[in-house]
């Protein structure tokens, strides 16, 4: 159950990957600030506080005093904002976890590690970087692969998913915060076993 929390140790940082700005807004890169926005909606709780880089308010989630961030560096400098946030509430990366996009799952799809490496995702890339560890949990909610070997990584991630997938990309987000939370309250394993499809 998610609950609003406004007092308390932060335990666990929730990173939601995206680009702030307008023009970035229902483009694929951003299905992490989507997942944020869903997590609002769900608790009833609002990230609008300016700090360490990111748009950040805090909830329980499975127990647990949780800072949810959307980094507002641009995505390839997304580390910048963890790492102050993991310096100054003093959290490992085992407690950081991140859900963002990918483009090597397909729409409907989501799968949540518990480390590896970046898989070409930048903003994972300066995470790993940044925290000098790879160990962290992610979830990746899947965007589709680009439509031929020759279409611009870039402009396919920076593009926008039609209606229909937008539909099925919702659902899955709505997966993802339920898998979040399992992990949270009942481990990685656990949380992989019954969510990871």
């Amino acid at each position: 159950m998610f609950f609003r929390e406004k007092s308390g140790a932060v335990s666990w940082l929730l990173v939601c990957l995206g680009n702030p700005g307008i023009k970035y807004k229902n483009t694929r890169h951003n299905v992490g600030f989507h997942a944020a926005d869903a997590l609002e909606k769900r608790c009833g709780a609002k990230f609008d506080r300016l700090k360490c880089r990111a748009l950040t308010g805090s909830v329980t989630l499975g127990g647990e005093k949780v800072l949810v961030m959307k980094p507002q560096t641009m995505m390839n400098l997304s580390g910048q904002a963890v790492q102050e946030a993991a310096r100054f509430y003093k959290v490992p990366p085992e407690r950081v976890l991140v859900i963002c996009d990918d483009v090597s799952l397909s729409v409907g799809h989501m799968r949540l590690r518990t480390g590896g490496s970046a898989g070409g995702h930048n903003g994972l890339k300066d995470i790993i970087q940044r925290l000098g560890s790879s160990d962290f949990p992610r979830i990746k909610i899947g965007v589709g692969e680009k439509p031929r070997p020759e279409y611009d990584l870039a402009d396919w991630v920076l593009g926008r998913p039609t209606q229909k997938e937008w539909e099925t990309i919702e659902a899955v987000i709505q997966r993802a915060l339920d898998a979040a939370e399992c992990l949270i309250e009942e481990g990685a394993d656990k949380a992989m076993s019954r969510y990871n499809n």
